[in-house]
């Protein structure tokens, strides 16, 4: 019976990118680099902030794929290849070495021995290094293992292999490769197989060539296909914003314009972050006049990060490329006076509706929250610059695995939003707090030991914030009870946090873009407009302030992947990976509602809303 697989556009970036391991329909299949994708049928996606930002030409998206009613069976698409390349039949239990030869155009695998015709299953089990190589775990070596190597050379046949069960262990150790060949015999079972066993690594991913392999002095890791540190995607994205037409304000502009025509600015940009910077940075200077104060902003405008004085060099070795920060345009946009509009960056203002209120707790919200934008049409583009494997501060394997193309897969989608911001001076006083400053230090000591610093900098600032964890945890909040009222689901909206004090950020965006329909349906935008909006928030306010998981959640010193979080767990703040910035890192209810002699910034609103409950109750 013939069958058609397929993958979604929106897919081949997050999260069956390049380098991706997937299963379906009982087939496991990698994503190949994007220097196999066919030459004609490619999107171009236009995002020109971003591919400056990243230093690269442009996006495409992967061929789109037709429905089943119109599908085309040789039509272009992003190009997938088997993997694990050894099967097992679930029947004889042979296992046999898969290769692009023996694939028939809509048959899955067959068994070559069984009748009738078995499907073969993938093995579970692959190989990965910290440098980003993905291969088949050498099952012939695994069966021989525990031989010397003499015994090992006179087993010349490397194909008889089979995956057996037995009935008398359960496990892991239930499981063994065994070799039939005449006169061998060897066996091994795979109750110690995760880990590293001193295997060599192939020095190339399953979709690169012969020659593209290199050699790997790092152990490799016996992992599940399916498991978490297989793949790391770096994904950056970035909302379609207008360009201002607003020059910056630099001082002398006839400096400014020559720095930027110089023939050099583009270089130093593209190595700010480096010892090489200073060499551009002195040819410049020499020919425009410009000072390094004011180098230092254009390339801070330029990349989205501050950049260390030329006077002042950093003494620590750059480790990679820096994340760069895409927040500063976009903060711009939803704080100007007359929001800029265009037909993909639809923004109306609008208010809690709580102007005539004097009485808590509605008046104590209103003086908490600051500006609400409806965003009624925005478009953000995802593009893939590469992945990781082992742990994200792995070696970034490109794209581009072949290096030689100067664009990124991305795709774009569409969807609407709500952007709200704090009340500034309520937030100082707030944040001036000792207590809240002691809290929030512990999770920085927390995150400088983490090995995802670096990662996470790159979006709370160079200094965490307590506006961060606050404001981070409040979209979290806010994404969970908007589930409930808007009919949207947890993973069908995202959130970004605009927390950066060096940039004077204090609000988030919650919206959805989930690349169909259900991104512009129009129930988000509606949930913003007053009166629900208001409701929504003292609703959010008052679920946040009880977790089933109490008191062992709030009075948690650390929870999470590093002990990132607080006060915050599956049953209260945690969301789908794929609506959070951080990995669901840094987040703490307590700031928000208060705790543990923390005061929340809401704590006044869950006060004031028991107490109103409360006479409701004895007037009743």
């Amino acid at each position: 019976m013939s069958r058609t697989l397929r993958v979604r556009q929106s897919q081949t970036v997050v999260p069956f990118g390049v380098g991706a391991v997937f299963d379906i329909q009982g087939e496991s299949f990698v994503a190949t680099g994007i220097g196999d994708w066919p030459p004609r049928g490619k999107q171009r996606v236009e995002s020109a902030r971003l591919a400056s930002r990243l230093g690269v030409t442009g996006f495409y998206a992967a061929p789109a794929t037709a429905n089943d009613r119109f599908d085309v069976p040789d039509a272009p698409g992003a190009p997938y290849i088997r993997f694990p390349s050894w099967l097992f039949c679930g029947s004889c239990r042979r296992m046999k070495r898969w290769r692009i030869a023996d694939e028939k155009p809509g048959q899955p695998p067959r068994c070559p021995a069984c009748s009738p015709v078995r499907t073969l299953a993938p093995m579970r089990f692959v190989q990965i290094c910290q440098a980003g190589h993905l291969s088949d775990v050498d099952w012939w070596f695994w069966a021989h293992s525990r031989r010397d190597a003499g015994e090992r050379r006179r087993c010349e046949e490397r194909d008889r292999l089979r995956f057996l069960v037995s009935e008398r262990a359960s496990g892991l150790e239930a499981l063994s490769v065994t070799c039939t060949a005449k006169g061998c015999g060897a066996s091994r079972d795979l109750l110690d197989i995760l880990g590293t066993h001193g295997m060599r690594c192939s020095g190339r991913n399953p979709w690169q060539r012969a020659n593209e392999r290199v050699k790997c002095p790092r152990p490799v890791q016996i992992v599940q296909r399916t498991a978490g540190n297989l793949y790391y995607p770096i994904v950056y994205s970035a909302l379609d914003i207008p360009e201002s037409d607003a020059p910056a304000a630099h001082g002398d502009e006839a400096v400014v314009a020559k720095v930027r025509e110089h023939d050099l600015w583009v270089p130093l940009c593209r190595v700010a972050a480096t010892p090489r910077a200073a060499a551009f940075r002195t040819m410049i200077q020499e020919d425009t006049g410009a000072d390094d104060a004011l180098l230092d902003a254009l390339i801070a405008e330029e990349t989205g990060e501050a950049q260390p004085s030329a006077e002042a060099p950093s003494s620590e070795p750059q480790t990679g490329p820096s994340r760069p920060d895409l927040s500063r345009e976009e903060w711009a946009a939803f704080t100007a006076p007359t929001p800029p509009a265009t037909r993909d960056f639809a923004l109306r203002e609008t208010t809690l509706g709580l102007a005539a209120e004097s009485a808590d707790p509605w008046a104590a919200l209103d003086r908490r929250f600051g500006r609400i934008v409806l965003a009624d049409r925005l478009r953000e583009v995802r593009a893939l610059s590469g992945f990781t494997r082992v742990s994200p501060d792995g070696t970034v394997v490109p794209a581009d695995t072949a290096r030689r193309l100067k664009w990124l897969p991305a795709v774009e989608v569409f969807g609407e939003g709500i952007f709200l911001s704090l009340n500034p001076a309520e937030l100082a006083g707030w944040e001036a707090n000792g207590e809240v400053r002691k809290r929030v230090n512990g999770m920085r000591a927390d995150l400088d030991r983490s090995f995802q610093r670096d990662r996470l900098e790159a979006l709370t600032g160079p200094e965490l914030a307590p506006r961060f964890v606050l404001l981070h945890t409040l979209a979290h909040l806010l994404i969970r009870q908007l589930s409930f009222e808007s009919g949207y689901t947890t993973a069908s909206l995202r959130e970004r946090v605009y927390a950066r004090p060096e940039q004077d950020q204090y609000g988030i965006l919650v919206y959805t873009a989930a690349g169909d329909a259900e991104g512009t349906l129009g129930g988000l935008v509606r949930q913003g407009e007053p009166p629900r909006l208001a409701e929504t928030l003292l609703r959010m306010t008052e679920a946040a302030a009880w977790c089933s998981a109490d008191p062992l959640c709030s009075e948690h010193t650390g929870q999470g992947f590093g002990n990132l979080n607080r006060a915050a767990c599956h049953a209260c703040a945690l969301l789908p990976e794929t609506s959070c910035e951080t990995g669901n890192t840094l987040l703490d209810r307590t700031l928000v509602v208060g705790g543990e002699h923390v005061p929340g910034y809401l704590e006044s609103i869950v006060t004031a809303a028991r107490a109103v409950a409360a006479d409701a109750l004895e007037e009743s």
